[in-house]
């Protein structure tokens, strides 16, 4: 019966198309012999499916087929196929789900599958996952096609296995317009615009030349793909031209409209480039939903940035409530609200926030909430830094495992510039051994590198020396070091993953006096960075190469090359950037001058830094360095005021400023041996900074210095005075200090408050860092202490003492008197 049934179609067929007979009909025939010998093999009914042209034919072959083996699971698959490409994808899904329980190791299924669920738009993701495999099983073109197709809906353009699919699809199937479309799409997403704007035109090409009857629509969207990437290359009159064809012709569809806005808008035409504005927006009620969203999201761009907020916000205000209820419209609209300040869109704000689904969407609606408390909440020209932390805050207490929030809180945290809790910063951005580099707002890694440069700018000392006065104190930790060169390691070719190695770098050679080898390290990347090419149209990157060549300046001024480091900081004063940046290169140049003793060329240098000025205090102070010790012609104290404005700008505390400058003046004055100067300096400094314990300690040794040259024990009072106030705000028990108290007590005559304080002085001092001083001064002890309780010294064997500090420091001929007398 079934093989009547077989030959009764044939028949069939063959009274319909008998002039087709001899091009199909010999192998169905020849499969109906082998049929009516075995018809219990389902490999011929099988066989009969696949070579038959004939669709209710096939379908009866595969269900025969079935019914002898159930478990044939590519008689499922082509029987899936069959369904599929009648639209019974109810049917079609059921066989190849039973095709690949059978045997997963079959390619067919897995790709009838992912055409299936795309057509829902949330199994985007899984839809491709099914392709990759079926690609993996039998790389044909089709399936490599499909697998790009689906790569672009489900942000998967960057996977290398697409880019590996979609260059063999070009080699197998040269002839497909398709595949070179979406080859361009793959290096579009790379940022290979040159390659994507070739394989656009081969497209285009070969559907001119294709033998198949293809739609006009194909050549749209080609073009479309070629005039985008034509406008971001900067090929903007060759994009328009592309899209004023297709108008021409009536193929300029919604998403040709939108690269034709854009385009006009590039070159300047903002009339036309409305008009298409407001095609565009006809076309909206007419088109699905998802094109419609990333229309509405352009239209409100460009009218923002044509026509300024108030437009947009009109238009936005006109559109149909439905219409901006999607998670980008939301992001749009909540963007131009944050500019506004006028708060006409909170209503509008309010509601498209309901449609935030994921909680992707949701992480990034707070952060742009906090750049909008940012901005809309400041003062002037500043920034309102505190209202965006407090917000990422209570973000952070809801969502505490995000990575983008607290990327974002440690950045702002750096944006605030107050660094006595820089290592919340590091907390905020810790960075897993196995966690990978994302492209966010600012990374994990850019945080942390910016903020140990800054942390080394204000507060660089070296932690194994004992005198740490400053308040900003931090452990140095190895592991931000280790941060930077995993960086490196996995993204070579990143600009700011070179750049922050190399700042920390130098910074821990400046730690370490520049030791050759670090040195050495530093000149090649340099040298590596500098040589590769940057678009120096950015702020940023500019900046960036300012940093370099400042950085390659001081390394020639450390080694001697003088003629090097004024190369260097040439270059980097004939950068385009504020002047502000540039007052530091005029400055690196006043050094390389001094260092050269060409006080002509170090005048007109200084001269340059008064004219472009540093909106820093630090910028003044080394300015007034300069002139303190180098005297430059023709200058008065256009520092001072200068000093003062670089205050206000700065937006810094007057007190702590004017304090560190007073600070600087009287070492300036110490070393110009006017003592009674600096004492002035240093007791202003005291007055306007009460907690700064380094101040009061130099203060104290002026006074000294000041009792020893003018014999006047006044001075030695308030030398005391001084040195116990920076005793008594130090946070730590400080060096040098008590051994100034001992000598100004033994000049007052008290010989107990002597020996105590050279005990403390000698406990202040860790093992191993005691300076052969020291041990002199124990030995004095030894020598005139009190008397011991016991039959053995109190301090130990004078003689002893004066050995160690021999061997501390053998040149000291003092040392070596002393030892004489023992030995006589």
């Amino acid at each position: 019966m079934d093989v009547a049934v077989a030959v009764n179609l044939i028949s069939s067929v063959q009274e319909s198309q008998e002039d087709e007979l001899n091009s199909w009909n010999l192998a169905e025939k020849m499969m109906l012999g082998s049929l009516l010998l075995e018809t219990g093999n389902y490999e011929f009914w099988m066989a009969l499916g696949c070579v038959s042209g004939h669709k209710a034919l096939r379908q009866h072959s595969f269900i025969r087929g079935l019914k002898l083996d159930v478990s044939l699971a590519s008689a499922w698959a082509y029987l899936g196929k069959l369904y599929k490409e009648e639209g019974e994808n109810q049917l079609g899904r059921q066989a190849f789900d039973r095709a690949r329980s059978i045997d997963p190791s079959l390619a067919l299924p897995w790709a009838g599958m992912s055409a299936e669920m795309i057509t829902s738009e949330s199994s985007a993701d899984e839809a491709y996952d099914s392709c990759l495999r079926a690609v993996q099983i039998m790389p044909l073109a089709e399936f490599q096609i499909g697998l790009a197709k689906l790569a672009r809906l489900s942000s998967h353009l960057l996977s290398p296995e697409v880019f590996g699919a979609i260059r063999q699809a070009v080699q197998c199937a040269p002839s497909y317009p398709e595949s070179h479309n979406l080859c361009g799409l793959v290096y579009e997403a790379r940022h290979d615009y040159e390659s994507a704007v070739t394989f656009y035109r081969i497209a285009r090409y070969a559907w001119k030349i294709s033998a198949l009857p293809l739609p006009e629509s194909h050549l749209a969207d080609i073009s479309v793909n070629l005039a985008r990437v034509l406008c971001k290359v900067g090929n903007v009159l060759d994009a328009v031209r592309e899209l004023e064809y297709l108008k021409e012709r009536g193929l300029l569809n919604v998403e040709g409209l939108q690269v034709y806005a854009v385009s006009l808008w590039n070159l300047g035409k903002n009339d036309l480039a409305l008009s298409a504005v407001r095609d565009l927006a006809m076309c909206i009620p007419t088109i699905k939903m998802s094109s419609a969203v990333a229309a509405i999201c352009l239209i409100c761009t460009l009218l923002y940035s044509i026509s300024g907020a108030g437009s947009a916000i009109n238009w936005i205000l006109r559109m149909p409530r439905e219409m901006l209820e999607s998670a980008k419209t939301s992001f749009v609209v909540s963007a131009v609200d944050a500019v506004d300040g006028t708060n006409l869109l909170q209503a509008v704000v309010s509601s498209s926030r309901g449609s935030l689904s994921s909680l992707e969407e949701t992480i990034e609606m707070h952060l742009l909430i906090a750049l909008s408390k940012l901005i809309r909440n400041g003062s002037g020209s500043y920034l309102n830094i505190q209202s965006a932390i407090d917000h990422l805050r209570k973000a952070l207490h809801m969502y505490p495992c995000c990575s983008s929030l607290r990327n974002m809180l440690g950045y702002i945290l750096l944006c605030r510039e107050q660094w006595g809790n820089n290592h919340v910063i590091r907390r905020c951005c810790s960075v897993g051994y196995l966690d990978s580099i994302k492209q966010d707002f600012r990374s994990a890694c850019d945080v942390i590198g910016a903020e140990a440069v800054a942390c080394d700018a204000t507060a660089c000392c070296n932690m194994e020396y004992s005198l740490s006065t400053c308040k900003y104190q931090r452990a140095q930790d190895p592991s931000v070091m280790g941060i930077m060169q995993r960086w490196f390691r996995l993204e070579p070719w990143n600009p700011h993953a070179r750049y922050f190695l190399i700042l920390g770098l130098f910074q821990k050679s400046l730690r370490e006096k520049y030791p050759q080898h670090l040195i050495n390290v530093l000149k090649r990347m340099i040298s590596t960075a500098l040589i590769n090419p940057l678009c120096l149209e950015n702020l940023f990157d500019r900046y960036r190469r300012f940093q370099l060549l400042l950085c390659s300046s001081e390394i020639c001024l450390r080694a001697g090359d003088v003629s090097g480091c004024v190369s260097y900081a040439k270059e980097a004063s004939n950068l385009s950037l504020p002047d502000a940046c540039i007052f530091s290169a005029h400055l690196q140049l006043c050094r390389a001058h001094a260092a050269e003793d060409n006080h002509t060329s170090l005048s007109e240098e200084y001269m340059q830094c008064l004219k472009l000025k540093s909106q820093h205090p630090v910028g003044w102070i080394s300015l007034k360095l300069i002139e303190s010790r180098y005297r430059p012609q023709n200058v008065l104290t256009a520092s001072d005021s200068g000093f003062r404005d670089g205050i206000i700008e700065s937006n810094g505390s007057w007190n702590t400023w004017l304090a560190v400058y007073n600070f600087f003046c009287g070492l300036i004055s110490q070393q110009a041996q006017d003592f009674q100067r600096a004492e002035e300096f240093l007791a202003e400094a005291c007055s306007l900074a009460a907690s700064e314990s380094c101040f009061f300690l130099c203060h104290g040794v002026n006074c000294m210095d000041l009792a020893k040259r003018q014999c006047d024990p006044q001075y030695i009072t308030m030398g005391i005075r001084s040195l116990k106030k920076a005793l008594e705000v130090s946070s730590i028990r400080l060096p040098f200090v008590y051994y100034l108290l001992a000598q100004a007590e033994a000049s007052l005559g008290s010989k107990a408050k002597w020996e105590r304080s050279l005990c403390y002085e000698w406990s202040s001092w860790s093992s191993g860092t005691r300076p052969a001083e020291l041990y002199f001064q124990m030995h004095l002890l030894g020598q005139h202490g009190s008397e011991p309780t016991s039959g053995q010294d109190a301090y130990g064997d004078p003689q002893d003492w004066i050995l160690r500090a021999i061997h501390l420091n053998p040149s000291c001929s003092r040392y070596w008197r002393i030892l004489s007398k023992y030995t006589k």
